[in-house]
């Protein structure tokens, strides 16, 4: 059944039943709106896009919270069209190109480890319903991490881990998206916490040509961020990967981010609290 939806489109019966908006309610919107917008078929009949029931279910939700019905559906074609734009799947370029005024540092990775658990305890631990990526470039980095994602998850809105391989089969909480082969996330760590209150993004690219460097001098180069458009443009690249790679959970995460984050002054206490974990960790990994 899921292959015949797929490869003909859903009908107005199938849009109603999976959003609860009757099928004369949808005709109205069309003919007073434009929206949804169906494909016609040599019948007559609508064939509607998979994509089309959640931007139902947003005008739905935006009504609710008492949002005029064109202004709903105007916003809920914004962020449709935000989520479907194409999006390179690099994180780190697509923060050096968006903000070029992160600068990039040469770290080892037993430095971009500290970084990141000193990121996944003051930010994805704390945040108030963050979402959550980490890429790991395969599966038997993302091994050792996973108890620890899998705690951030219990108390994150979603969490995803990208990585080569398959996911690991302790996982219950961890939303697993396998990397194509040539996806330059396979070169790539990232740790990413989407949230309001605490948002933060870390990604690093590793530098070729070190086969025969030990694993934990391994060199990337890095860039970090607290500012909410930074760290929202590296979730919607990760939520995007995950979108295509058919992991459905993360559609709706990509529909949610299509709007921009709220902005505020980084906090300078958790900025503090980050840097002086970051030092306590490099201290500790130098001493193991």
């Amino acid at each position: 059944m899921d292959n015949v939806l797929k490869s003909s489109g859903l009908s107005i019966g199938d849009l109603a039943e999976r959003t609860g908006v009757a099928p004369a309610t949808l005709r109205m919107w069309e003919t007073r709106h434009g929206f949804p917008a169906p494909v016609r078929r040599e019948s007559g009949h609508r064939r509607y896009a998979e994509s089309d029931v959640e931007a139902v279910r947003e005008v739905v939700r935006r009504r609710e919270e008492g949002v005029r019905l064109d202004r709903a559906i105007s916003q809920a074609v914004d962020r449709a069209r935000a989520a479907a734009a194409p999006t390179p799947e690099s994180v780190f370029a697509t923060l050096r190109s968006r903000h070029p005024h992160l600068q990039p540092q040469r770290l080892t990775k037993a430095t971009l480890l500290a970084l990141s658990w000193a990121i996944e305890d003051e930010f994805c631990a704390r945040a108030e319903r963050a979402t959550v990526f980490g890429s790991f470039q395969d599966a038997r980095f993302y091994a050792p991490a996973a108890p620890r994602w899998e705690e951030l998850a219990r108390v994150s809105r979603a969490a995803f881990a990208l990585a080569a391989g398959g996911p690991d089969p302790r996982a219950a909480h961890v939303h697993h998206v396998p990397l194509a082969e040539d996806s330059p996330l396979r070169r790539e760590w990232t740790v990413v916490c989407d949230s309001v209150d605490l948002p933060a993004v870390l990604a690093a690219w590793e530098l070729p040509g070190q086969d025969d460097v030990p694993d934990r001098e391994r060199l990337f180069e890095a860039v970090w961020a607290v500012d909410p458009p930074a760290v929202r443009d590296a979730a919607r690249v990760l939520a995007r990967v995950a979108a295509d790679a058919g992991v459905d959970e993360a559609r709706p995460v990509l529909f949610e981010l299509a709007d921009d984050p709220a902005r505020h002054a980084a906090d300078l206490a958790t900025v503090s609290m980050l840097f002086n974990r970051v030092v306590a960790y490099v201290d500790r990994f130098g001493r193991s």
